[in-house]
């Protein structure tokens, strides 16, 4: 049977969302004369919380002030982008089936994320999802992943144990979340970290589809 609980984390994971998150941390980096972060560099820092992912682009990675100001130009590119005609992050294919599959009677489903609750909530809208999850846990709920915190709201909502709960994303910092919360963490291989990675950071196995991710959540009775 499908697990209790079934979390899934979103950039990179149910969207992908990099072309959005590239375009406006480099704008915010270039807006204070910062060295801008390669593309490859801002999606590894994708799944933690804002001003975390920006510090840790940074020259100096402790300055918090200088974190907490980029991060506010961050958010008014998002924002700009998300109401002009430009916004674009598509789900991934098998995204929405799976979903749809996964929300049945006897099991939660919920989100736990590094974006700001405003930008999940516009974006689930957008793509007609928000119905499906029980559960919304982002970046103002909690501490940034990988601290268990935000996970762990998401089982006491739902009133499920960890040994029934299941973690879904494309990061080390998922993989962390899960292991730190005690619950199951399956990593997808379509993300912005590398399956190697995924494993060694306590992924339990790496999916290729959504549709392999379907396979392996209706196998056992129990997660862990």
């Amino acid at each position: 049977m499908v697990p209790r609980l079934v979390v899934f984390d979103f950039d990179g994971t149910l969207v992908d969302s990099q072309q959005v998150i590239i375009e406006c941390m480099s704008g915010a980096f270039a807006h204070h004369d910062l060295p801008v972060p390669s593309a490859n560099d801002i999606r590894r820092s994708v799944g933690l919380a804002l001003e975390y992912a920006i510090g840790s682009l940074l020259p100096d990675p402790n300055d918090r002030d200088l974190a907490a100001v980029v991060a506010e130009g961050y958010r008014e590119r998002a924002f700009a982008i998300r109401h002009s005609g430009t916004y674009d992050e598509p789900l991934f294919q098998g995204a929405r089936e799976a979903i749809v599959a996964l929300d049945l009677p006897e099991t939660w489903l919920g989100i736990a994320t590094g974006k700001n609750r405003r930008g999940l909530l516009h974006s689930l809208e957008h793509h007609g999802l928000h119905h499906h999850f029980a559960t919304l846990k982002t970046a103002d709920d909690g501490p940034s992943k990988p601290h268990p915190e935000i996970l762990q709201q998401a089982m006491a909502e739902t009133g499920v144990e960890p040994a029934d709960t299941v973690m879904i994303g494309d990061t080390t910092y998922d993989m962390l979340l899960a292991r730190n919360a005690g619950a199951r963490a399956i990593g997808v291989s379509w993300g912005y970290h590398d399956s190697e990675e995924l494993l060694a950071n306590g992924a339990s196995n790496v999916v290729e589809s959504f549709a392999e991710l379907l396979e392996e959540l209706t196998v056992g009775t129990r997660i862990a």
